[in-house]
């Protein structure tokens, strides 16, 4: 695993030719100043640590060393304490002596305690960890190099090196730690467990990591014997993380390009990595990333070096080249130490660098689990699988194509629908299931899916088809007629009666053509129940889905089934108005988290998205055959929203491969941030711009773009 990135919290240079020298001794000490004699903690058990507590020692009184895997002992002759224990002995500031990377999750870890216990949470930059950054959707206030200046510089050197994690491939996780929890997750599942075992993981790659670039067989061996954990095979332990690590990573499209390119023409192309991965499994994730084409591979664990020490000087005396360009995304592996080696170095942003100078667009305050990071990480891989955020003058944050429209702001909370929805199904013990179209046609398919289930029903009804077949008295009628119709009396008969009268008829009321709709009626129920035979309902309750309804639908569809209908709906509306019909809905979205959430608006433009490539149905004829309403919408209208679709199942496979089940937890919270991006970055896919926002029911049609 690469070692954890830079995330640079200050103002970065576009091609980073000359690097960022190391903070003095002075500036270090002018951080502290305002904390001089005050008792501190530094956060951190690395080399970093070391050289901070050679140039600040004296200034402050520093009572003890913090970490997160790790909270007794004693290093560098300072006891290894808790952040409880750091917060009894009433420390004014925690240093954070950490890689900027490593800081995103350690301000996420204490950053809460810091600010109620108004303590200084610090890194070694000078940076306020405390800060909760502005979100924004455009890179206006960063910079950062584009595709035609980096093939540029490019051209000047005769051998180029690229780093390999986050620069030429990426993890769809938010933190690389993360990796260890599945790890952990995996050995569960198998009746083994290891207590702390990401503690002890990381712990021992760090002990290790003092002297020497160690490798991964090695990490667990020391990990096997200095906790003592019979458990534990390194061989197979190394192989297990190197699988459950290969199945996260992905390449970066746009630098994978370029390298083969490169190659292609003969160029000296190499990859450097800092990583505990040995060649052959480094060479493995690389095949499986689809990178065939290099010169060489140099890995820091098979020359017991790394980027910061002497890796680079093997790549050197190896390449024999007189001009030497390093592409990478950490400030300081891949371009302070490169520079130190005579190497030009170019920077190019990680996916999360580039996440984190977009303020995390929002995401950061609703990440509490495994299952969040994972969501955040599949995310940040799509949107910022390309460090070229910066071809344009605008520099907006943007998705261009309906799959990732789909991918990016809907799937996540149909993903967490769908898991909600089998919960239900399996509490209430319902025998039958029945997904309503048109909304649960891309429903059924992921519920299918997720339950290996060939039981589940399409079942054919809308609120027209169902009203057409179930009016009995005039109280039904009332109820139609209350629900207002954008339009005249006769052209509320006809869209949802299918009762065509001449434009001069008197009759000013629904009721007065009441003889005319139960005749009708009686005709529409007889074809629906020769449908209805036709789907093999067995005995027992039936889960009856819909997605955004009040219940109309299920109240007049319960007439003709022979079974109890239980609702389990997305998001029902106008409770209130159907208490007394009978019907027994639950739903997602509850009446309290419905006000308070952005769901309320943005429904319309979901339901758009979830819908069949098949018009609405009317009706069926005598042999129970559909009946549909005439196409409204165009071609594009249908190849948009069936991309969108795709993209959605994309990702709930992703999800469903990349997330244990017993890591899957449902964040509505968060589901709310990635759909409400869909209003603040920038769309530019124009068969989804033209999309029309239907409701033939009432007989509305809005423009999608007003929706946004």
């Amino acid at each position: 695993m690469e070692r954890q990135t830079e995330r640079s919290r200050r103002k970065h240079c576009r091609c980073s030719l000359k690097g960022k020298e190391r903070k003095t001794v002075s500036e270090l000490q002018n951080i502290i100043s305002k904390y001089q004699g005050s008792k501190i903690a530094v956060y951190g058990l690395g080399t970093e640590t070391e050289r901070v507590l050679a140039e600040i020692g004296g200034i402050c009184q520093i009572v003890g060393l913090l970490d997160g895997y790790q909270s007794s002992g004693i290093l560098y002759e300072i006891p290894i304490i808790s952040l409880e224990q750091a917060v009894e002995k009433q420390v004014r500031l925690i240093l954070v002596a950490a890689r900027p990377g490593s800081c995103r999750a350690i301000a996420r870890r204490i950053g809460g305690t810091c600010r109620e216990r108004n303590i200084a949470l610090l890194d070694v930059r000078g940076n306020n960890l405390c800060d909760i950054q502005r979100v924004v959707y455009d890179f206006q206030k960063a910079e950062g190099i584009t595709r035609e200046e980096l093939m540029r510089q490019i051209e000047k050197y005769d051998a180029v090196s690229f780093d390999l994690f986050d620069t030429l491939i990426m993890r769809q996780v938010l933190f690389p730690s993360d990796v260890f929890e599945l790890v952990d997750d995996r050995l569960r599942q198998h009746g083994i467990v290891i207590e702390d075992f990401p503690a002890r993981r990381m712990a021992s790659e760090k002990e290790l990591s003092r002297e020497r670039a160690p490798g991964l067989t090695e990490i667990y061996s020391h990990m096997k014997h200095t906790y003592q954990i019979p458990e534990i095979e390194p061989e197979q332990m190394a192989v297990l993380e190197w699988e459950i690590d290969c199945g996260l990573l992905i390449p970066r499209k746009d630098v994978c390009e370029i390298l083969s390119g490169l190659a292609a023409c003969g160029k000296k192309v190499s990859v450097v990595s800092d990583s505990y991965y040995n060649r052959k499994q480094i060479t493995g994730i690389m095949e499986k990333c689809g990178i065939t084409q290099y010169t060489e591979v140099f890995v820091s664990c098979e020359f017991e070096t790394g980027k910061t020490q002497m890796l680079f000087q093997k790549y050197k005396e190896e390449m024999k080249a007189e001009r030497y360009l390093h592409i990478g995304d950490d400030g300081t592996a891949d371009v302070e130490h490169a520079e130190k080696n005579g190497i030009t170095a170019c920077r190019l942003y990680s996916g999360m660098d580039l996440l984190e100078l977009a303020g995390y667009m929002g995401v950061w305050d609703d990440t509490d689990s495994l299952s969040d990071r994972i969501r955040i990480g599949m995310f940040a891989a799509r949107v910022f699988n390309s460090p070229f955020q910066f071809e344009t003058k605008e520099r907006r944050i943007g998705v261009s194509a309906a799959y990732d429209i789909g991918y990016v702001f809907f799937a996540p909370m149909i993903c967490d629908f769908v898991l909600w929805f089998r919960e239900q199904v399996k509490e209430f013990r319902l025998e039958n299931i029945l997904f309503c179209a048109r909304d649960g046609y891309l429903v059924k398919q992921l519920y299918d899916e997720l339950c290996n289930s060939i039981s589940s029903v399409y079942f054919l009804t809308s609120r027209t088809a169902a009203i057409r077949a179930c009016m009995e008295n005039e109280e039904d009628i009332r109820y139609v007629g209350e629900m207002k119709f954008s339009g005249s009396l006769t052209g509320q008969l006809e869209k949802r009666f299918g009762i065509r009268v001449d434009e001069m008829d008197e009759r000013a009321q629904l009721l007065d053509y009441k003889e005319e709709i139960f005749k009708r009626t009686a005709k529409n129920r007889e074809n629906y129940r020769v449908y209805i035979e036709k789907q093999h309902i067995k005995e027992g309750d039936a889960a009856f889905f819909d997605f955004v309804a009040k219940g109309t639908t299920q109240m007049y569809i319960s007439r003709l089934l022979p079974c109890h209908l239980k609702g389990i709906y997305f998001l029902r509306l106008d409770e209130e108005q159907m208490r007394g019909k009978n019907l027994d809905i639950i739903s997602f979205y509850n009446d309290a988290e419905r006000n308070t959430s952005a769901i309320f608006q943005d429904y319309y433009i979901l339901e758009t998205m979830l819908t069949a490539p098949m018009p609405s149905i009317k009706g069926f004829d005598e042999k129970g055959n559909p009946m549909y309403e005439r196409e409204t919408r165009k071609a594009g209208d249908i190849r948009c929203f069936q991309e969108a679709q795709e993209g959605i199942r994309g990702y709930f496979r992703e999800y469903l491969k990349l997330c244990p089940i017993s890591a899957r937890k449902i964040n509505k919270r968060l589901d709310e941030v990635f759909l409400s991006m869909i209003h603040r970055v920038e769309v530019t896919d124009q068969d989804f711009l033209n999309l029309k926002v239907e409701d033939p029911f009432f007989n509305r049609m809005t423009d999608m773009v007003d929706m946004l």
